[in-house]
């Protein structure tokens, strides 16, 4: 018999810090201003619990590898489950693009040396498919990358903590902070930063999918959901904190990076400090792609298998029973994403970054719009089913569990595609987000349509020989 690695609680938990907490997304976030605090405390208890709590009870009751897309399909059928797994597997292509795009950009904030388009690309395209690469092996053989990106990113949100609060103390506070500016404005356009936290808190999900490699699954995934969570909390709320305290939110913009945040706290004396995190940051981005990728790679197996999305993602190792149609799609799209740059900078679309992770964002959280009510209605449907976990709660505060979160994800991709004005910078901003989503909508649905017709074909064949025969 073949002797496996297997996933510790500890190392469950830390997979859970590596999957959920995002490095990239903190200065994004408290770019929102003061009221950002009013959104991560308001979003830790509507979204965040319910959420995990959620994950932690459908993961362990249904534990096949097709994860968010299994759970879905079984209550809303295959066409809504292709939906989902769609939505969730393209992102992932747009993810990996936008931070590939970002290592040499970063490398460039470390060291001050600027590479030209050619060299750009080529740094990126090397990122890139040493991620597709490590993304072909099992996550137990990966586990220490993954372990070290978890401290790497503990220790950077903890500098990041600590030294704005250092600098908080020793000269002052950089904003005003009352009641009047932690209250989110009444302004609607406000409601469109929702979507840059509830991003920050995704990806419980894809530890539930590691359910075959954990020694003890049915205790293991609570624990590290429940431990990571809390973990995982802190860490962004003193991030948070420390950004909030001590720089301008003025010189932050929603395309402000990690390092800008650093470089802007520590000044250019403590260079080699920066340039530590800037290579720890380096390697979470790796990490972050590692481990999303396992479970992005097998719902798009398990949904093209089940004939919801097309057959080249069904490729995969027969030994090692890894996928790798989805991984190489992955690393193609990111390599053209990436190719492309230099020709849109050519356009005056220098802004990159933000282009790619807002629509990798945007088709992500949609991706989880059908994952509540199915709770909802797998809780109806298959009551007897044994439930490792389960969330204790019925009736009315059930409701509340599953639909809270779902509301708050319905409304920030909304307001964050959505137009909420004619002003200019709400056409320039959003307009070219909402073609890209709709276009991602219509190439999803041709290509789940186009699946299930073959599956239909398939077994119209079938039935016709068995009735000869």
């Amino acid at each position: 018999m073949e002797n496996k690695k297997k996933l510790r609680l500890f190392d469950s938990v830390l997979m859970a810090v590596t999957v959920v907490l995002v490095a990239e997304s903190v200065a994004p976030a408290a770019a929102v201003g003061p009221s950002q605090f009013f959104w991560w405390i308001l979003l830790l208890i509507g979204f965040f619990l319910p959420y995990g709590l959620v994950s932690a009870e459908l993961g362990t009751t249904y534990d096949d590898e097709g994860g968010i897309y299994d759970w879905v399909k079984r209550a809303f059928g295959p066409r809504n489950g292709g939906r989902v797994a769609w939505f969730y597997w393209i992102n992932y292509p747009l993810w990996m693009g936008s931070l590939a795009v970002l290592v040499p950009t970063t490398i460039t904030e470390i060291f001050g040396h600027e590479f030209g388009s050619i060299s750009a690309i080529i740094i990126s395209l090397a990122f890139i498919w040493i991620v597709t690469v490590i993304s072909f092996f099992r996550i137990s053989d990966s586990k220490w990358i993954l372990n070290m990106a978890a401290i790497f990113k503990v220790f950077i949100m903890v500098s990041l903590g600590g030294i704005g609060i250092y600098f908080a103390f020793t000269q002052g506070v950089a904003n005003t902070f009352n009641m009047k500016t932690m209250l989110p404005s009444m302004d609607i356009s406000s409601l469109s930063f929702l979507s840059v936290i509830i991003f920050n808190f995704l990806g419980f999900e894809v530890v539930t999918s590691m359910a075959g490699e954990m020694d003890n699954p049915q205790k293991d995934i609570p624990k590290a959901l429940i431990m990571g969570g809390a973990l995982i909390a802190v860490f962004y709320l003193l991030a948070a904190f420390g950004i909030g305290v001590a720089i301008p939110f003025k010189e932050l913009t929603t395309d402000s990076g990690l390092i800008e945040s650093f470089s802007t706290l520590l000044g250019s004396g403590a260079g080699w400090f920066v340039a530590i995190i800037g290579l720890m940051f380096i390697f979470t981005l790796a990490a972050n792609l590692i481990s999303w990728a396992y479970g992005v790679n097998y719902v798009a197996l398990y949904a093209s298998e089940n004939h919801s999305l097309p057959k080249i993602f069904k490729w995969k190792n027969e030994k090692t029973e890894m996928p790798i149609g989805a991984p190489l799609l992955n690393g193609i799209i990111a390599s053209v994403l990436v190719v492309i740059v230099p020709l849109m900078n050519n356009f005056g679309l220098e802004d990159i970054f933000w282009s790619f992770f807002a629509l990798n964002m945007v088709t992500l959280l949609a991706s989880y719009l059908f994952m509540f009510p199915a709770f909802l209605k797998l809780r109806k449907m298959d009551p007897d089913r044994e439930r490792p976990y389960k969330v204790k709660a019925t009736g009315f505060m059930l409701k509340v569990i599953a639909y809270v979160p779902f509301v708050l994800l319905l409304m920030s991709v909304v307001f964050t595609v959505v137009p909420l004005n004619l002003s200019k910078d709400e056409i320039v901003g959003k307009l070219p987000l909402l073609i890209g989503t709709i276009t991602s909508v219509l190439i999803g649905e041709f290509f789940i349509n186009r699946s299930l017709k073959q599956k239909d074909h398939k077994q119209g064949g079938d039935d016709k020989h068995a009735h000869i025969a």
